[in-house]
């Protein structure tokens, strides 16, 4: 069967593998339909992930349909359609014994420690395997991953009706973020670089959009807010700056998401973190959000069937690479079909 290996930085191949078998009884053998192109497969193939080990079969945002189970599997039958949750965790560290399995002090994720989704078949146990409505599309089920992403980001600012939230970055994550905010009864306010990708976030519900190249960013917001400031501020930019300006944004007592991984440092005095009583929180993958994003996937709540806007087969992976790498203002969410 094909997988897409990147075998090291910068040098990305389609190779033949052994189709997996099911081993264990509560394992599930999935025929991968289709797998998203997430921003940290591009850091795995440029080799700037620092977490990820190579060569590595990437891709973790996968659905599928079940081709076979073992006999102590429950809750999946034969044909249904799934989705796939990319974390194992020990089970028995701080983070996993106070519900946080996502942050698992010995955490692999699939496409990143362990291999991932981009293949034809994958065997997996159950409990990392979410059946999904036989109605939603393939376009539709491959996005239930990146929205556990936006709805842990969400649960982490703790966002409620009627709060102000500002998400900046209109990427596949900031929108993922904004709709499921929106979803809460959230008013949104969100920031780019690209008029494109804002007026797209525009007709997904965002109440206000500022462009962050062509406008203050800071005195746009507390214009909306009467000097408020944002009661949520979720950076999906994450760069020292973004990080910077969402801690001066936000309002007292509100609260600063951030889902960045660089490692260069950030100018942030105490004073405003004090003076505000900010929390400051990390979101990093997900725990516990895929029934509640499974129910408005189901629900089609949420209003996502334009998300993909690119579709490649496995034997095109290089011009899906290529397009993201050239283009990305012409793209949402680029997905591989098998």
């Amino acid at each position: 069967m094909k997988a897409v290996q990147v075998k090291e930085a910068l040098k990305l191949e389609i190779i033949e593998k052994e189709k997996p078998v099911v081993s264990e009884d509560n394992q599930v053998l999935v025929k991968v339909k289709m797998v998203g192109i997430c921003g940290s497969d591009m850091h795995i193939y440029h080799g700037t992930n620092p977490l990820a080990t190579l060569p590595r079969i990437i891709g973790h945002e996968i659905t599928g349909e079940v081709e076979e189970i073992g006999k102590a599997v429950t809750g999946l039958s034969i044909g249904d359609k799934v989705v796939v949750e990319p974390i194992e965790s020990c089970g028995k560290c701080y983070a996993c014994r106070s519900g946080r399995r996502n942050v698992c002090s010995e955490l692999e994720v699939y496409g990143v420690h362990r291999e991932g989704g981009m293949q034809e078949y994958l065997v997996m146990p159950d409990y990392l395997v979410h059946k999904v409505s036989n109605h939603l599309d393939w376009k539709e089920s491959v996005l239930v991953e990146p929205f556990t992403i936006g709805a842990q980001a969400n649960w982490r600012g703790n966002v409620q009706e009627g709060d102000i939230v500002l998400i900046m970055g209109a990427g596949p994550i900031g929108l993922c973020c904004l709709k499921i905010a929106k979803a809460k009864g959230a008013v949104c306010i969100i920031t780019d670089l690209s008029d494109d990708r804002l007026e797209f976030a525009k007709s997904w519900g965002a109440d206000l959009s500022i462009n962050a190249g062509k406008n203050n960013v800071k005195k746009e917001v507390m214009a909306f807010t009467n000097d408020e400031g944002a009661n949520v501020v979720i950076d999906a930019v994450c760069i020292p700056k973004t990080f910077e300006d969402a801690v001066d944004i936000v309002s007292p007592a509100g609260r600063v998401v951030v889902l960045g991984f660089d490692t260069v440092p950030s100018n942030i005095s105490q004073l405003p973190i004090t003076k505000k009583e900010v929390t400051i929180v990390g979101s990093r993958l997900q725990t516990n959000q895929f029934p509640e994003v499974i129910k408005l996937f189901n629900e089609k709540s949420l209003g996502i069937e334009d998300m993909v806007t690119h579709q490649f087969s496995v034997d095109e992976i290089k011009e899906a690479i290529s397009l993201i790498e050239n283009s990305p203002n012409e793209i949402r969410k680029v997905v591989i079909a098998f």
